[in-house]
Formats: C-alpha cells, sequence, structure tokens
C-alpha cells in the first residue's frame, strides 16, 4: 500500500544528531519526495497501522510510504530475509530482541541519541542493545501467559483471583472439564501447539528464572540446564491432556479466532496482542471477560507472567540520510504526537514503553491487569527472544509438537533441548 506522507527536514536536524550513513539505492526521488519501505509483522494491528499513516499523512507531504505486512502463518523471518536477499531491503523494520538485533547489526543505525530512546522506560532498551549501541526502539509492552474466559470460571463455580498456586490452577481445569458439557465447551484449553512460535513463548517462563530474569544473560548463557523442567512439563501435561484438539497441530485461528472468541475454551497462551481481534469479534469480550492468570514457577505460591518489549523498530542504516532522517521522524511521530499518542492506547490496545505516555490513558482492562504485573516486580522478560537462533521454534517448539503426539518422551524431549543449546552456543 502506497500512501504519501511529509518529512520535515528542519525538525529532524535538531531531533537527531546522527551520523551520516551512505546508500547504495537512494529513496529519493527527483521530485523532492522520499518513500520509506516499512515492514511490519504485526497483522493483528495491520488496519490500525493504515490507520495511523493515513492520520501521519494529513500533516506530511513529501513522503511516501510502502507498507508492507507478513506474518499471521506467514514465516516473517523468513521473508524479511528475502527482501534483503533480493536488495528491496526496506527502510524501517522489526527487531524480535537481541538475536534479531545481532543478525541485522551490520545494517542497522545507532538510534541511542533520538528522542525515542530517551523517552524509552528505564530497561526497556535491553532487547535492543549490543556493545552499548541502541539498535532499536520499543515498538510497546506486551505480555502474555494463560488469557482466561472469566465467565467461564465463574459458572463453572471458580474465582480467578482465587488460583494461587500451581494446584489450584490445575483443579481449576480439572472443574472446569468435569462441567464441560453444561457450560458448552469444546475443551478446557485451546493452546495452539502447531504454532512453533506459540511454544517458544511458553517456554520463556520456565527458562527465564534460570538466567536470572535477564535477556543478556540468556542471550550469553553457554549451557542450559532447564533448572524448573518439572514445573514446564506438570503444565505442558495439562495443556496436552485437556486441550480442545491436538495440541501438536491446533493452528492460531482455530485457537483464539474460532474457540476462545467464541467461548468454546476457557483458556489460551496468548497475550494483549488479541484484544485487537478479540475486539473485532465482540466487542464486549475483552472488556468484560478477559483476564490473565500467572505461571507460579519459581515459587509455589507467587505468580509471574511474561512482560516487556517483544519488538523493536529498526532503522536501515545503508540508506541515504534523508531517507534515515525520515525514518525516525515517521516512529517518533507515532510516539510523541498527541492525536498518534491516542491512537496507540486506544486503537491498538497497546501498553506504551514510553514515559511521555501516562498510565492513567490505558483503557484496556487486560492491559492494565499487565501494567500492574510490571509494576509489582511480578514478571519475567521475553528471554525466547535471547535463546540461540531459531531456537525456540525449531527445537523447543518443534520437539513440543513431537512430545504432544507421543512421539519422544519427556527425557528425550528435555535432553534434546539442553543438547542442542549447548552445541548452538559452543
Amino acid at each position: 500500500m502506497k500512501r504519501k506522507i511529509m518529512f520535515s527536514t528542519l525538525a529532524l536536524t535538531s531531533l537527531l544528531g546522527l551520523v551520516g550513513c551512505g546508500s547504495s539505492e537512494p529513496d529519493a526521488s527527483g521530485d523532492g519526495t522520499v518513500t520509506l519501505e516499512v515492514f511490519n509483522i504485526k497483522t493483528e494491528t495491520a488496519e490500525q497501522m493504515d490507520d495511523l499513516v493515513a492520520t501521519f499523512e494529513e500533516t506530511h507531504d513529501d513522503i511516501e510510504i510502502n507498507m508492507t505486512t507478513v506474518g499471521g502463518g506467514t514465516d516473517a523471518t523468513a521473508a524479511l530475509q528475502s527482501k534483503f536477499s533480493s536488495g528491496d531491503e526496506p527502510d524501517i523494520f522489526m527487531l524480535g530482541g537481541l538475536a534479531d538485533a545481532q543478525t541485522w547489526e551490520h545494517k542497522l543505525v545507532d538510534l541511542g541519541e533520538t528522542e525515542l530512546a530517551k523517552n524509552a522506560i528505564e530497561g526497556t532498551l535491553e532487547g535492543a542493545t549490543l556493545n552499548d549501541t541502541v539498535l532499536g526502539v520499543p515498538m510497546n509492552i506486551e505480555g502474555y501467559g494463560w488469557l482466561v474466559n472469566t465467565e467461564i470460571f465463574e459458572n463453572a463455580g471458580i474465582e480467578v483471583d482465587s488460583i494461587q498456586s500451581f494446584a489450584d490452577f490445575e483443579n481449576a481445569v480439572k472443574t472446569i472439564d468435569s462441567k464441560k458439557s453444561e457450560l458448552g465447551l469444546d475443551g478446557v484449553f485451546a493452546f495452539s501447539g502447531g504454532e512453533t512460535w506459540v511454544s517458544s513463548q511458553f517456554s520463556s517462563n520456565f527458562l527465564a528464572p534460570e538466567f536470572n530474569n535477564s535477556l543478556n544473560e540468556a542471550y550469553e548463557g553457554k549451557e542450559l540446564e532447564l533448572t524448573y523442567a518439572d514445573q514446564m512439563q506438570q503444565y505442558t501435561d495439562l495443556a496436552i491432556d485437556y486441550n480442545a484438539g491436538p495440541l501438536e497441530s491446533m493452528d492460531y485461528s482455530t485457537s483464539v479466532e474460532e474457540l476462545f472468541a467464541s467461548e468454546k475454551v476457557a483458556i489460551v497462551h496468548q497475550g494483549n496482542w488479541i484484544v485487537p481481534t478479540l475486539n473485532s469479534l465482540d466487542e464486549s469480550f475483552a472488556k468484560d471477560k478477559l483476564s490473565i492468570i500467572p505461571m507460579f514457577v519459581e515459587d509455589e505460591t507467587k505468580g509471574k507472567i511474561v512482560a516487556g518489549p517483544a519488538w523493536y523498530w529498526g532503522v536501515n542504516k545503508d540508506k541515504d540520510q534523508e531517507v534515515i532522517d525520515a525514518s525516525i521522524e515517521f516512529l517518533n511521530w507515532m510516539y510523541t504526537d498527541e492525536e498518534a499518542m491516542a491512537s496507540i492506547i486506544n486503537d491498538f490496545e497497546f501498553i506504551p514503553a514510553y514515559t511521555n505516555f501516562s498510565s492513567e490513558d490505558i483503557t484496556d482492562p487486560l492491559s492494565n491487569e499487565i501494567y500492574t504485573y510490571l509494576s509489582d516486580g511480578n514478571t519475567v522478560p521475553w528471554v525466547h527472544n535471547s535463546y540461540p537462533d531459531g531456537y525456540g521454534q525449531n527445537t523447543f517448539g518443534v520437539n513440543l509438537q513431537a512430545y504432544a503426539a507421543d512421539q519422544i518422551s519427556w527425557d528425550e524431549f528435555t535432553s534434546t533441548l539442553k543438547t542442542t543449546w549447548n552445541n548452538e552456543r559452543k
């Protein structure tokens, strides 16, 4: 989709103070316009992004933006690699943490002196900072874990707030299962294990504490011991036994749109990024029935969810300086313009990662709940983005599918996880 958007050179000159970087293929036309190629993988907010760009267009006339959105069943990482390999390099693209930052380090502008980096909430730049160089700025803060339909829990006689341990969670699952017919359910869980990215995210709950809940320690970790393998097996077996279909083959659409949104299951393993999807299907669901239950891993009675920046915006340094400036102008506008900031909160349902937002502006109940977990220190970071390249999906996710399908034992599963990690990090 091509859009016209203006670029203010004067404003950027005072904003950036970046060192100029040459470009092999300028994205500037002879008529004074600048074309930006933006590579976005957040398919669930593609419509909101288009609307935001249209808002930007109203006051900016001299930049054209081609917004490419890839994801939702398509391998976005492979698609991005393909664009770089073909020479059709985007100007702005997304990084999924330190592993991506390392992969594209040679292509990324140092954003440390930008207004966005200076406004970032403390700690949120860690996932895209290498060698003290800020290679990306956070898109938002996202949290995930067991998302639940509170109405189903209540109809089964369970108060969500009463779940204060794994034993409580297990009892709740079994209670709901025993009343499955009268509740009109196909199952208790709809864990989409057919999507290895979901399984990769699931693993963070159990690997993060082994690395002291540090992205950098996980990124530099030479050995994996699986200290919390027992807890991981408890949760994994529960999800397999009470899933609405074979866990190893269930996809995202079936899980979220067909089963959870239609109230055929009580629990999914997802995050606040599904709120726009739920709102598009039922405006009352996320507002009135959606909550999150933590996992009890390090402590039997202190639960935590995973939360923090999941994605970062990076800017291609192998472009003309005016294209780099225009790219940062667009990113800066998204998180500092009042109208754009309102859209980030209300339309995207994002939890902002910048201090110029107010927590009081967060209107989505699930986002508020996640923010409370963050404020109370009851979170672990997205460490799966600090695993060896491809490990989360190709090793953990694929082998979890094999375990769920009874093709390998738990011991074989954990042995493969350890051996592959250790070999990758030699």
